[in-house]
């Protein structure tokens, strides 16, 4: 079974096209299949709401309030019992409606079943029109097999489109804002199995940062990859990833702190 987490805090407005395209999955049981679940920060616009207009789609929610993000997370990950986690937050969309049971299919017939499987993401803008996938409009070029080592110059993967094992998945650093970059890199380390999925697994809702919250999310992406690559490698893997995006025409700054 595979636990989808939905993380929300007064995001009614995104979080119901989020809802649709999980309860909207065909050829997947609720219960059987997939487990979903919503964790919202204690919300006060329409969410409880949405909420409870969709209780039968979701399998348990809570609303509390949190100390962020990846607190937030890290209580959804206490709260679920499949055996993959699969994060799409409020705005997030399965990619379409075979998403799921193409999923499955792929955890049921590989011998073994890898660790993580993961694939490109489809940046879409709130009218729900494309932008392209990620792989085209971030410099991240997605590789055919993922090892951890190929996260020294950036996230290579969308969180949305990473979908780990719940036994190797540690918990979230809740004060900094590339924690995710910091999680997929544990748990590419922790992985004996990757596999990359010939479809697309998520849409993926762009959105723009504050320059000083961007401003920060680098400082802590800065430090995320010291953790695991050393001060001096990341220093120079820096001045390339600074290269790099001066050579970019187009910017996208996403939601995903790390996702750039």
């Amino acid at each position: 079974m595979i636990s989808i987490i939905t993380i929300t805090y007064n995001a009614g407005q995104f979080l119901e096209r989020t809802i649709r395209s999980i309860a909207g999955q065909e050829n997947a049981t609720l219960g059987v299949d997939y487990e979903y679940l919503v964790i919202d920060g204690a919300s006060t616009d329409n969410t409880l709401a949405l909420i409870q207009q969709y209780k039968n789609n979701v399998s348990h929610w809570l609303s509390a309030p949190d100390w962020g993000l990846y607190d937030a997370m890290n209580k959804g990950l206490q709260q679920v019992s499949g055996d993959y986690v699969w994060f799409m937050n409020a705005g997030d969309e399965l990619h379409d409606a075979h998403v799921l049971a193409r999923l499955l299919g792929q955890v049921r017939s590989s011998s073994p079943p890898a660790d993580v499987y993961y694939s490109d993401a489809l940046f879409v803008r709130e009218d729900g029109s494309p932008v392209g996938l990620r792989s085209q409009v971030t410099p991240h070029v997605l590789p055919g097999t993922l090892h951890w080592p190929d996260m020294a110059l950036g996230m290579k993967v969308s969180h949305q489109a990473f979908v780990v094992r719940r036994a190797i998945a540690p918990t979230y650093p809740i004060n900094n804002l590339s924690a995710d970059l910091d999680w997929e890199i544990r748990c590419l380390k922790a992985a004996q199995r990757t596999q990359h999925l010939p479809f697309i697994l998520c849409r993926y809702l762009v959105g723009g940062l504050s320059k000083q919250k961007h401003r920060q999310s680098l400082i802590d992406r800065f430090q995320v990859l010291t953790w695991h690559f050393g001060f001096w490698p990341t220093v120079w893997n820096h001045i390339r990833i600074v290269w790099r995006a001066g050579k970019r025409v187009e910017f996208f700054a996403c939601r995903g702190c790390a996702q750039v």
